[in-house]
């Protein structure tokens, strides 16, 4: 088998609503091989993976994919099948898949769910791989295989800490999106909601609060002079100065980077010099910074608790003990490391709640301090410690206490916060206990963190887990009915996407909204251009959604994105479908029009469900959009149509259900037996005084996302009433201009149903001759661009083909399909070939004679625009005095 594509689908898509991931799987000679061809393949397979038994396929029971197997399937089937069953055994639930044929004979679309991309690409490849080896007869070793997606998992997981926002955000339904590769920078919700946060330090950390907790000694300064019970203590740069200080504080005393975060190089519980000397050592090797400061400090007798505050308010609190084993009479010290790091929730670093016991120096110092070694059997019960700090990362334990903190000690904490002025801060305190207020006690705050580790209050060692993900979330979301979501429009359809894109954001403007919008074209923010290229795909999404002052995203959404990586966004408010026709058929598995339409679809069964405010507009002119559209749409249907007696809406409307149509040659709004004006269609620039039916469809279709998102008639009316066909509003899209005399219609349009929509303009403005100049992308179908050139001839008297986007075509094939489909129409006007864009249109402009008609469908819209200007045009007396 060979694998020929293989990418993950980032959002709703084609094949599923949820994201997935894609692969184009050559089965080769497998093709005439299904599975019940090759003796015992089930058994074998379900004694592999015996997990795999639970997999229901379409039988609808647990071994149903089994009898599937053994009934005959395709490998692709089970290449699947085996994608999903690896996924979960490394810990990611998923079990959507299906697998589908293609046009190309032993070419399967195999399609499953993931949960981490990385993890799913590479289950897939090594799904491959196992249904070879099985079809071969080979032995196929499980272990290293999962070995290697522990791997690619861990090294693509988020961390605890960051994994537990993220987790609280997804169950409010909020967003989050990593933003950059390899780190745990993070944004939760979109656009002007957005909130930002990277391990637990959050957007509204304050930079100063930073710098105090990264600064022990500043910090307890600020936190005596408020009466926070601290340890006395000195800043040494020399050992000789480590042991004055020792000497005038008072033996033990502890050692610290004055720089540092983790617990690193700290060394507690020093009672000499020589001790001091290493420790002072230790903790100089930990500075962060090139001070060379080293902090020695009383120490205080009690146990090491880590208090959590969020928010200002304490949330959880855990004893902490530093790594140690109970001994059981029987096994070594070193046994009782080797059996407790067995324990499955110690893993390497941060990748487990609990984190392995590495014997290093400092073990062997407190062992040798304790006159223990590593061979040392420990009497049943007794307790050996293996570090001198009790840091999670270090392989202690926690045990919570959060219920049990007296009043005034969590005063005590919640004022730290405020004091030292961070949102998120974990405080280290030693104390004897919680129970009774610091003062009646040893106790002394040692150290606070700008960035705590939420390991310890999640699982404990011992008592009960705390929700502290989910308070970090409501504190960066304080409304419990916020998903942290800007309104969404979605655009999809044949023709007119990036018209109604561009006249839907210019109506959300119009209403003060500060609009996102991506489009052929160009991705805008408050109309000021900020990327340019084609963004009708996910990268538009991306881009608009992370920005930080949008209060609406207007999105073009074409066929080749949603096919290439799904849509970039997880559910829209309003889903625009305009209209589906034959265009960019026979590309990506998609070869006939109910395929484009359940393409075109995806966008609106991506929209939010009817009674969560969602809409779907659609056009109830277009029987595909009427058939596919009504079927898939999931929020509340908004219909436009140019037949204000459409019988298919009869039912729509008496269920109270909006139209939106032209009666009496205005844009109304219907519901029920209510109808609203809106506006003349005379009056909308872009419908060229009726001229141009495809651009009152457009404006309908653009009023009706509007109403969708509760913007007010007036507002609506406003919007419609100041859109131009002009390059600066609508570039590329009827950009209608009269010169010296000629009338000039300059679009994109590149297909036969753009054209159809552009014959009633066409006729209506050109009186006299009608000239053209046009090509379109070699990716169409030959009978498409044939049927271009014969559409163009029966619209214009001259035409002029060009050539610049050959897509994989030889040079000039594309010039002569369309040219030939012109010539082969039966139409009576000239057809020429003018390899060069801007050739041929300099050709068309000497042509034309006062009163023609050019209509150029060009790449190149600046260029052409420059050369109109100041153009001047003979009339036909003065070229007969010639």
């Amino acid at each position: 088998m060979q694998i020929l594509e293989c990418r993950a689908l980032r959002g709703p898509n084609y094949y599923s609503r949820y994201k997935a991931i894609y692969m184009r799987l050559d089965i080769e000679e497998l093709e005439d091989r299904p599975s019940d061809k090759v003796p015992g393949i089930a058994q074998n397979l379900q004694s592999l993976i015996p997990t795999i038994h639970d997999h229901r396929c379409s039988v609808g029971e647990p071994g149903g994919f089994l009898q599937r197997v053994e009934r005959g399937t395709w490998a692709g089937h089970m290449v699947e099948h085996v994608a999903i069953e690896l996924q979960n055994l490394v810990g990611f639930s998923v079990g959507y898949g299906k697998t589908v044929d293609s046009y190309d004979a032993g070419i399967y679309n195999v399609v499953y769910r993931y949960r981490d991309e990385a993890t799913g690409l590479a289950a897939g490849e090594a799904a491959v791989e196992i249904v070879q080896k099985l079809y071969d007869g080979e032995d196929v070793d499980l272990d290293p295989i999962i070995d290697h997606l522990k791997e690619v998992r861990d090294a693509n997981a988020l961390g605890p800490s960051t994994g537990s926002i993220v987790n609280a955000a997804k169950a409010r339904n909020i967003p989050a999106t990593n933003l950059t590769e390899g780190t745990s920078y993070t944004q939760l919700g979109h656009g002007v909601k957005q909130r930002k946060f990277q391990a637990t330090v959050t957007d509204a950390s304050g930079i100063i609060g930073h710098s105090i907790a990264d600064d022990k000694e500043w910090t307890k300064q600020i936190l005596g002079d408020a009466g926070i019970p601290v340890p006395q203590g000195q800043i040494c740069y020399s050992v000789d100065e480590a042991k004055e200080a020792a000497a005038w504080i008072g033996w033990p005393v502890v050692t610290k980077p004055l720089s540092g975060n983790h617990g690193r190089g700290v060394t507690t519980d020093i009672a000499n010099d020589e001790d001091l000397a290493a420790g002072f050592e230790a903790a100089l090797a930990r500075v962060r910074d090139d001070s060379g400061a080293v902090i020695v400090e009383s120490y205080i007798k009690g146990e090491d608790h880590r208090m959590l505050v969020i928010g200002g308010k304490l949330v959880a609190a855990a004893r902490r003990r530093p790594a140690h084993v109970t001994g059981d009479g029987k096994h070594t010290i070193q046994q009782l490391i080797d059996i407790e790091n067995a324990d499955p929730r110690r893993g390497v670093g941060h990748e487990n709640l609990l984190t392995q016991i590495d014997v290093d120096a400092q073990t062997e110092r407190m062992l040798e301090q304790a006159g223990l070694t590593l061979e040392t059997v420990l009497p049943e019960g007794e307790l050996a410690f293996l570090k001198s700090t009790a840091n999670i990362s270090t392989g202690g334990t926690a045990t919570d206490l959060t219920d049990d903190v007296h009043p005034d000690v969590k005063f005590a904490m919640e004022r730290i916060g405020r004091l030292v002025g961070l949102d998120v801060i974990g405080i280290d305190l030693l104390a004897e206990n919680l129970t009774v207020p610091l003062e009646q006690q040893s106790a002394g705050v040692v150290e606070v963190n700008a960035g705590p580790g939420f390991r310890m209050h999640m699982a404990p060692t011992h008592g009960d887990p705390r929700p502290v993900g989910e308070h970090v979330v409501d504190m960066l979301f304080p409304d419990p009915t916020d998903d942290g979501r800007v309104p969404i429009t979605a655009i999809t359809g044949t023709n007119g996407k990036t018209t109604t894109t561009r006249l839907t954001t210019h109506i959300l403007r119009q209403s003060g909204k500060s609009v996102g919008m991506g489009c052929t074209g160009t991705v805008e923010i408050d109309n000021h251009v900020i990327l340019r290229g084609d963004y009708s795909g996910p990268a538009a999404a991306h881009a608009v959604l992370h920005e930080p002052t949008v209060e609406h995203a207007v999105l073009e959404v074409a066929r080749g994105g949603i096919m290439r990586r799904g849509l970039g966004f997880d559910e829209a408010d309003v889903g625009v479908l305009l209209n589906i026709a034959s265009d960019h058929l026979g590309e990506r598995d998609i070869h006939t029009l109910e395929e484009l339409a359940r393409c075109k679809t995806v966008v609106v069964d991506a929209v939010k469900r009817k009674g969560e405010g969602g809409y779907c507009v659609l056009n109830a002119d277009d029987p595909l959009v009427m058939e596919h559209g009504t079927y898939w749409a999931r929020g509340e249907i908004i219909y436009f149509t140019m037949d204000p007696e459409n019988p298919a809406l009869a039912e729509h409307l008496a269920g109270h259900g909006m139209v939106l149509t032209v009666k009496q040659g205005k844009i109304v709004m219907l519901r029920g037996k209510v109808t609203v004006e809106i506006v003349e269609v005379n009056d909308v620039p872009i419908a060229f005084e009726g001229h141009a039916p495809f651009n009152v469809q457009n404006a309908m279709a653009a009023a009706a996302a509007a109403i969708g998102h509760g913007v007010e008639i007036d507002d609506i009316r406003a919007g419609l009433l100041t859109f131009h066909p002009t390059p600066a509003q609508m570039p590329g899209r009827t950009n209608y201009f009269e010169a010296d005399g000629v009338k000039c219609l300059i679009d994109y349009g590149h297909n036969v149903p753009a054209l159809v929509a552009l014959e009633p303009l066409v006729s209506g403005l050109g009186t006299k001759r009608k000239i053209a100049v046009s090509t379109a992308p070699g990716n169409r179908r030959d009978e498409d661009l044939e049927a271009l050139g014969a559409q163009l001839a029966k619209m214009c008297d001259a035409v002029f083909v060009y050539e610049t986007d050959a897509r994989g075509r030889a040079e000039g094939e594309v010039a002569k399909l369309i040219s030939d489909g012109a010539r082969n129409s039966g139409a009576t006007g000239r057809v020429e070939v003018i390899m060069g864009e801007a050739e041929a249109v300099e050709r068309a402009i000497d042509e034309a004679r006062q009163g023609d008609f050019l209509l150029l469908l060009v790449d190149d819209i600046e260029g052409t625009t420059d050369r109109l200007k100041g153009r001047s045009f003979p009339t036909q007396a003065e070229l007969a005095q010639t």
